[in-house]
């Protein structure tokens, strides 16, 4: 019995495929020139056109994809600062992410966020 339920786990390891990212619904913004080259919560100097974002708890260097249901585009980030600091907002995307995700004349929108890794 045993051998058989290790090799029944064992397929079932084998054959399950990768698990699947969680998949959430956040209202975003975005920043932009007035925090270029300045420091972010990670150390790094911020670049308004590179692709990150701000989240307040998720770990730096966690990647997300985004999805914009109203246009349809897709942009993958990652988190290196923290924020928003508005209330009823999740995340603050970059002046590039929110170009690729065409939300510049938004604003604010809410996003599909799925966290890869």
């Amino acid at each position: 019995m045993n051998k058989l339920l290790i090799f029944l786990l064992t397929l079932t390891w084998l054959f399950a495929g990768p698990a699947k990212a969680h998949t959430y619904w956040w209202v975003a913004s975005y920043y932009g020139a007035y925090f270029h080259g300045r420091t972010t919560a990670n150390g790094e100097t911020y670049n308004m056109w590179a692709d990150t974002c701000a989240h307040k708890s998720l770990r730096f260097g966690t990647r997300l994809r985004l999805t914009n249901p109203h246009t349809g585009k897709v942009a993958v980030c990652r988190i290196n600062d923290r924020g928003p600091y508005i209330a009823g907002r999740t995340l603050d995307v970059s002046k590039g992410v929110a170009q690729k995700l065409g939300m510049l004349s938004a604003g604010v929108v809410t996003l599909k966020v799925e966290v890869l890794q």
